[in-house]
């Protein structure tokens, strides 16, 4: 366990190095921060916080840089998460008072909002419909030949597709097909239609075959798709120094371009928690010189999606976790709020 001059002096050259993005001499600390201790003390004690791993020294300096250990520690011990201005505070309100029919957009919507506030990049995924009850199907012309099919869920999600026809669809056929869809549809769970499509809703209007196939084969597509993938700030990668080398910015990006490794990643930590994952504390190799910090934002057993920031080791960790703090505690109220309302 560390003594308090030493866990002051590594939270020092934590956040000068966080700050700087340059190693940390005893000099700068004595410099910068007011701990009452001479220069010489400061060597003594940071000769001792590299013995035990909490810092290390680059090759090409003689200052120190945290460890994964380090960082470890400063997170699990020293973290200040109040690190949010009124100005950010004043932001994340705004953006967050949505309405009922913007809930399906909830993760969009706060996905941006926290790449916007800590500048760094962040993916999410969408809550997992496949229990939702379908309310509502609608069919709306946007052309004599093309018709946008919507399906609405008892949680506020929709799934909508367009289709494209070679003939044109009348107001009768609108019509009818919306009766159709609503009296076989209404009231099943997206997955668990027991039957396929077809046989719902061909056998009811066979002579509308043309007409029909098309809607069931987009709709089916687009139910498939159950999780929803957002990612944001991509190019705040370039902006760090640990990413100039192009190697270390080619896998950034191809960790961010394979969709089923960032939801593997999403999906690994605990509901209704910060989860925190530093350098080697992450499974595959490729993630080793990144922290990854994710929240899944849970009302009761409801998911309402999973959001993560995915940034170098030298992460601001107060500031990330201050923001996602706040921001799970707004989504809260509002999605109360809005329950109230109805």
């Amino acid at each position: 366990m560390l003594d308090e001059r030493k866990k002051k002096i590594l939270q020092a050259i934590i956040e000068e190095y966080i700050n700087t993005a340059e190693p940390v001499s005893s000099g700068v600390i004595v410099e910068n921060y007011d701990l009452n201790c001479s220069s010489a003390t400061i060597r003594n004690e940071m000769a001792e916080l590299e013995h035990l791993g909490y810092i290390e020294k680059p090759h090409t300096s003689s200052g120190r840089v945290p460890s994964a250990k380090g960082y470890r520690f400063y997170v699990d011990e020293l973290l200040n998460d109040e690190k949010i201005s009124l100005d950010e505070i004043q932001y994340i309100k705004e953006r967050l008072e949505f309405k009922v029919n913007e809930i399906q957009d909830l993760t969009k919507i706060t996905t941006n909002t926290l790449s916007e506030i800590t500048h760094y990049t962040t993916v999410a995924i969408g809550p997992d419909n496949t229990d939702d009850i379908i309310s509502d199907v609608k069919l709306v012309l946007l052309g004599n030949r093309i018709l946008m099919a919507v399906i609405l869920t008892e949680s506020g999600a929709i799934k909508e597709t367009i289709i494209k026809y070679d003939e044109d669809i009348t107001e009768n056929q609108l019509e009818s097909l919306n009766y159709l869809f609503n009296n076989k549809l209404k009231g099943k769970r997206l997955t668990k239609i027991d039957k396929p499509m077809e046989e719902y809703i061909i056998s009811s209007m066979s002579d509308q075959v043309d007409v029909i196939k098309p809607i069931i084969e987009q709709l089916n597509k687009s139910l498939g798709e159950t999780e929803e993938f957002y990612l944001e700030g991509t190019s705040n990668v370039f902006d760090f120094p640990e990413f100039k080398k192009i190697d270390a910015a080619r896998n950034f990006l191809s960790i961010l371009d394979t969709k089923e490794q960032v939801m593997e990643i999403l999906n690994s930590g605990f509901a209704d928690d910060i989860n925190i994952h530093i350098g080697s504390e992450n499974d595959r190799e490729e993630l080793r010189d990144l922290s990854i910090i994710t929240f899944k934002h849970m009302i009761g057993n409801k998911n309402f999606g999973t959001i993560g920031i995915i940034g170098p080791k030298r992460m601001d960790y107060s500031k990330v976790i201050s923001v996602m703090k706040y921001i799970n505690k707004k989504l809260n109220e509002e999605l109360n709020d809005n329950d109230t309302e109805n």
